[in-house]
């Protein structure tokens, strides 16, 4: 059984989140504003957290911002009535992981919550055993975490949420094949590749600033028009 945080301050919606999510097995319990969400998720830290935008006193963006700058991992889920491909691309650039335009059917919501969780419980099938070790990178699926590996060998964690591990990980595993979005978008969010979706681009971009950026090396390479590839190349090449 997961144990779902609720954050949403209507009750009629979120009485009805609640019951379906309850129904497909999981523990949900639900706040109201972002300031006690985020006292739970400091020091209960739930399975994975499904919140709206507008609330009182946090609202769901600084929310998710506090809550990754803290460096706390639990999959967040947004749902809100603001649905312009704006506010989802600002939503997963600051560490979501993924969004949900209002209004929704409730199997979807469910579908959702369930493949956060596969994607932070489950790592995909791995075709190798062990970590993944590049230059200047270690991928252990194990740990579910990535590190960056200086000149004298120290470990420095890179801090990936479950949607950015299991991103790098799939790419890693096919090392040198492009891998198109569509892809990336069944095989990491659990879902079909949907037009206009920004969110492998994205996921994509965060981790660049996490790992390709703090390194000497670079590990993801953009195909245009098709997608990505995971090749490590020294940044002195």
């Amino acid at each position: 059984m997961a144990r779902v945080l609720l954050v949403e301050d209507d009750g009629v919606i979120a009485r009805s989140m609640s019951a379906h999510l309850r129904h497909a097995g999981h523990d949900v319990e639900w706040v109201e504003d972002g300031e006690r969400a985020l006292r739970k998720l400091r020091f209960e830290r739930p399975d994975v957290c499904v919140v709206d935008l507008m609330l009182p006193t946090l609202d769901g963006w600084a929310l998710t911002e506090q809550a990754r700058r803290e460096g706390i991992l639990t999959p967040i889920l947004v749902v809100s009535a603001r649905g312009s491909e704006h506010d989802k691309v600002h939503a997963l650039e600051i560490g979501a992981d993924d969004y949900l335009a209002k209004p929704f059917g409730m199997r979807e919501l469910v579908a959702r919550v369930q493949a956060a969780l596969r994607r932070s419980q489950i790592a995909p099938v791995a075709t190798r055993q062990g970590p993944i070790e590049v230059p200047g990178l270690l991928i252990d699926p194990d740990q579910q975490r990535a590190f960056l590996v200086d000149d004298g060998g120290q470990r420095h964690d890179a801090m990936l949420t479950p949607t950015e591990f299991r991103l790098l990980l799939v790419l890693a595993e096919n090392a040198g094949k492009a891998m198109s979005r569509d892809e990336l978008q069944k095989r990491v969010w659990n879902v079909p590749y949907r037009p206009r979706d920004r969110s492998v681009d994205v996921c994509v971009r965060k981790l660049r600033e996490k790992i390709d950026n703090k390194s000497a090396y670079s590990y993801l390479k953009t195909h245009f028009g098709v997608g990505y590839r995971f090749s490590p190349e020294s940044n002195a090449a």
